[in-house]
């Protein structure tokens, strides 16, 4: 499948990673619930970010869970293969490309915090290598430090650097990058869940999203309401979902998101060690705004388990 400029356009769950009981990754469970995303109409897919726990997956599994998802689904697939160490970036982007991916995920270098210029010779190296789409990634809660802006604004002219990732929750600097690309084939996508809308107002064009896992509907049509300049129904969304989307980062995210699709009945909320299961208060609070959500859509839910049924209906 062939990504072009307005297709980074829409809403793209930042997909989790299931484990068996023997903390390997459940492929079968990991392509239902790729399927089950695409029934939901979402635009595309990005496995193996950090909500997948990229960070404690080999370079194999990695590979192989873009392959389970690219095999599953007909939207684009967009591979997180960011990495501290320029080499293992370009190594494992060079590996989702094999495997399939339509574009890839780069999360900023974090722990060894690079000057301006490792900035972008990092993300540049793997552009000039890996002739995908490639969406750059700035979360400082996890990298220690923030994308420089006129580094992004630099990057954006690069032929394969074709977006930007903003969980900064910095609304100005958000804006200032949308303004100062706007003649490059170039998208502003949200990474916080809570910013969505603010980020699509000031010309943002989707959102990489968690709660997305859980409420693909819902996140999806505020985000088309939003594009489509449906201001007050994109806003009563947000608002619906705004309980959740804070709920969802009560603890170290992904383990809130799985125990939310483990309530749902969408997969199973085990982690791989350091991280550990959520509290029973996380929990029931995640339980009762699940149910709210669901009451008020009448019950209605795709599951993983009509999904493949929902698609080939298509």
């Amino acid at each position: 499948m062939t990504i072009h400029h307005d297709t980074f356009a829409g809403a793209y769950p930042a997909m989790t990673t299931p484990f068996t009981d023997s903390d390997d990754v459940d492929h079968e469970q990991l392509a239902a619930d790729a399927r089950r995303l695409e029934a939901a109409g979402t635009d595309g897919l990005v496995p193996v970010g950090s909500t997948g726990e990229s960070a404690t997956l080999t370079h194999d599994e990695h590979a192989e869970v873009v392959e389970t998802v690219v095999d599953a689904v007909d939207v684009p697939v967009v591979a997180g293969t960011g990495s501290n160490s320029t080499r293992e970036a370009l190594h494992l982007s060079e590996r989702a490309a094999e495997a399939g991916a339509d574009a890839l995920l780069l999360i900023s270098p974090y722990y060894n915090k690079p000057e301006p210029r490792g900035q972008y010779e990092h993300f540049a190296a793997v552009a000039d290598a890996v002739d995908l789409p490639q969406v750059v990634y700035n979360v400082p809660s996890r990298t220690g430090q923030s994308l420089d802006l006129d580094t992004v604004v630099d990057l954006a002219s690069h032929p394969n650097v074709r977006g930007y990732k903003a969980a900064s929750g910095d609304l100005n600097r958000i804006s200032e990058i949308v303004e100062r690309t706007r003649g490059e084939a170039f998208d502003v996508l949200s990474g916080d869940d809570g910013m969505t809308l603010p980020i699509l107002s000031v010309g943002g064009t989707g959102t990489i999203s968690v709660a997305a896992n859980v409420e693909p509907e819902r996140v999806g049509s505020m985000v088309r309401a939003a594009l489509d300049g449906e201001s007050d129904r994109a806003r009563e969304l947000h608002h619906e979902l705004s309980p959740l989307c804070r709920a969802l980062f009560r603890e170290t995210n992904p383990i809130p998101v799985k125990e939310a699709m483990d309530v749902r009945g969408y997969g199973p909320a085990d982690l791989r060690p350091p991280l550990t299961r959520a509290t029973d208060e996380t929990r029931e609070v995640l339980a009762e705004l699940l149910a709210d959500l669901e009451a008020a859509d009448g019950g209605e839910r795709v599951r993983g388990d009509d999904a493949e049924a929902e698609v080939a209906e298509r």
